[in-house]
């Protein structure tokens, strides 16, 4: 059994050589979309498919160094309330990808949402996260505005 440190009770001492095994709380960083401004939290809009182009339901953040895990936000923009499809993947230096989410939740107007965290894959570097808002699927969905971000933690 430990012994009391000088000044403090045995409890004291056991409290806080508990305290030094607790695990930190992780640092996260926000991760800079690709093609953005350098704001950190995109806004966009659940636009139309197109038979010729390409779509805006695609929006990668940049992973400029490795990271213990992720986690995406989303939340709603809009007034109205609606169900759309909700994808996000981590993309990888070989090109290969791993989706994380796949849901089709219903939002609130303002209501925000955290998916994660998503544990880095060992022995993989991974090179973006990409966030995909929307689909062919709901039509009722088109126009509803929305924010994103993603952030990375050590």
């Amino acid at each position: 059994m430990p012994s009391a440190l000088p000044g403090t009770s045995l409890l004291a001492t056991l409290l806080l050589a508990g305290m030094a095994a607790l695990p930190a709380q992780a640092e996260c960083r926000f991760l800079i979309p690709l093609g953005g401004s350098g704001d950190p939290v995109v806004s966009k809009q659940i636009g139309p498919d197109r038979a010729l182009g390409r779509t805006n339901w695609n929006t990668d953040f940049i992973v400029d160094r490795d990271y213990r895990s992720y986690r995406f936000f989303f939340t709603s923009a809009s007034s109205e309330r609606a169900t759309f499809p909700i994808a996000g993947f981590m993309i990888f230096t070989d090109g290969a990808n791993l989706q994380v989410i796949n849901e089709t939740p219903t939002f609130e107007p303002g209501e925000g949402r955290e998916f994660g965290p998503f544990p880095a894959v060992p022995g993989r570097r991974t090179r973006l996260m990409n966030f995909k808002v929307g689909s062919r699927s709901r039509p009722a969905a088109l126009g509803f505005s929305y924010r994103i971000s993603v952030q990375g933690c050590e």
